[in-house]
């Protein structure tokens, strides 16, 4: 694979490019992660799109609004990309990838790219490589990226610290309004929409949106929000209404963010926070070598014959990986000028 020549087809926003860029960033295989990295340190680096985490339960209608919504943005003369995280099979481990064949207007559209990607064994609602993916969009001269999450629970805030913009999807009488002042997902939106709020559903969705807005005042104030967010409005992705108003409300609060310093401040924490989590899940890759396996084997039927204890067989297995990775070495930081 020629890297240069891929890295100058997604830079120029070529989609094939984009698509095959995104499934070798995605690969688990070790030549492919090493080609992955030479992609992404060859993209332009001043390039810089609008990143939106769009989360929700099932049913919610995150792909209705996410095609309603992209359809505002490109009509608006913006290039926006989806990428939709479908949820894995825990028994076969495959995923139906449906989210394409939803947006069957946004898929049409030239200003539009939408990518479904597995879950596979990755919590928090996001895929292991979807910040990758991000990334590449960006270097594509994307103007808007939606990230879909796969829609579960509470604790699904992973696609937070990758997002400028976390927007949270909620059905109408979903629940009462203690939900509001939960804490997990809830603490975590930037905007609360309510989404269905048409026909005869338009007066629960009144009311839904008027317990989270009071549960939203409760919250403790964050620092990196003005006067008014975060915010819970009602819009409706069938009838297309309070789209517009929902992406102004996006683009004043970036614009504050941007102004009081926020904006570039958030970014190099998430930057921060990924690469721990790459570290992490290196030091985990560790666990399939050949060594460690036996190891794990041999004191794993151990633990099961009663012969040694579950924590006593852990910091035997931590001994065993101290001496394959052998002392650290970190290379010193040259003094300042």
């Amino acid at each position: 694979m020629d890297i240069q020549d891929l890295s100058q087809r997604i830079a120029a926003g070529e989609r094939r490019a984009l698509a095959r860029g995104i499934t070798l960033v995605e690969s688990g295989r070790a030549d492919h992660r090493a080609q992955a990295t030479q992609v992404l340190a060859a993209l332009p680096r001043d390039r810089q799109a609008l990143r939106i985490g769009l989360s929700g339960t099932p049913g919610v209608g995150k792909s209705t609004f996410i095609e309603a919504f992209g359809m505002t943005l490109v009509q608006a003369g913006l290039c926006v990309a989806v990428l939709a995280v479908d949820p894995s099979s825990a028994r076969s481990g495959g995923s139906i990838l449906g989210d394409k064949t939803r947006m069957d207007r946004l898929s049409r559209e030239a200003g539009a790219f939408i990518r479904p990607s597995p879950s596979q064994t990755h919590l928090g609602g996001v895929a292991r490589r979807t910040r990758e993916a991000v990334a590449l969009c960006e270097g594509a001269g994307f103007d808007v990226v939606l990230i879909e999450t796969v829609g579960v629970g509470q604790s699904e805030t992973v696609v937070a610290q990758m997002s400028d913009l976390f927007v949270l999807l909620l059905a109408p009488a979903g629940g009462d309004e203690l939900q509001g002042v939960k804490r997990g997902i809830m603490e975590m939106a930037d905007m609360i929409l309510i989404n269905k709020a048409d026909g005869d559903l338009k007066p629960a969705a009144m009311r839904t949106c008027a317990d989270y807005a009071g549960a939203l005042r409760l919250l403790r104030k964050r620092p990196q929000d003005p006067d008014g967010y975060p915010k819970a409005m009602m819009v409706s992705a069938l009838a297309e209404e309070g789209l517009d108003t929902a992406w102004a409300d996006m683009q004043a609060l970036v614009s504050w963010r941007r102004e009081a310093g926020f904006f570039d401040a958030t970014r190099a924490a998430q930057a921060r926070y990924w690469f721990e989590e790459d570290v992490r899940s290196a030091l985990l890759s560790k666990l399939d070598d050949a060594t460690a396996k036996r190891a794990m084997e041999q004191l794993g039927s151990r633990v099961a014959e009663g012969a040694l204890a579950p924590s006593a067989a852990a910091a035997q297995m931590l001994d065993v990986l101290d001496g394959n990775f052998g002392p650290a070495r970190v290379d010193p930081v040259p003094d300042s000028p």
